[in-house]
């Protein structure tokens, strides 16, 4: 089950003819907001590896349970850069349990298989399961 917010993300993309989910991943690029100061220094944020664009991503989640989730994606990978700021949209706000439940291959049913190559879908599932990760380390920390 997908959060609210990104259940109506995935199906304006699923209705959306392809040149329309291009532009609108181009949008979502120019929309990331700017990572805060206190994430800016190096090291802060998580390279997602499998990605061919140099991907970062870190959460975080307040006392209530909610999560942010901050990117840095260069502006010269419009594609990327847009599937960051659907995520920021789509999730930011979600609860741990939520995104967890989210479905690793969510993305496919917007159709993006239609826009974007096999490599960048790859790179997709492994943000996705990046921050669920991340979560995971954070809600339930190991005992030492």
């Amino acid at each position: 089950m997908l959060p609210a917010r990104l259940a109506q993300l995935v199906e304006l993309f699923a209705s959306s003819p392809k040149d329309i989910k291009v532009q609108a991943l181009i949008e979502y690029s120019d929309r990331l907001p700017d990572l805060p100061d206190r994430l800016a220094e190096p090291g802060m944020l998580e390279q997602v590896h499998e990605c061919q664009t140099p991907f970062f991503v870190t959460t975080e989640i307040d006392g209530d349970g909610v999560v942010q989730l901050y990117f840095d994606v260069p502006r010269e990978a419009p594609t990327m850069r847009g599937y960051a700021g659907l995520l920021a949209d789509g999730l930011s706000g979600s609860t741990v349990d939520e995104i967890l439940d989210v479905p690793d291959l969510f993305y496919l049913d917007m159709g993006l298989v239609d826009v974007v190559s096999q490599l960048r879908l790859r790179g997709m599932a492994a943000i996705i399961a990046t921050i669920k990760n991340q979560l995971r380390s954070v809600a339930s920390p190991t005992s030492t």
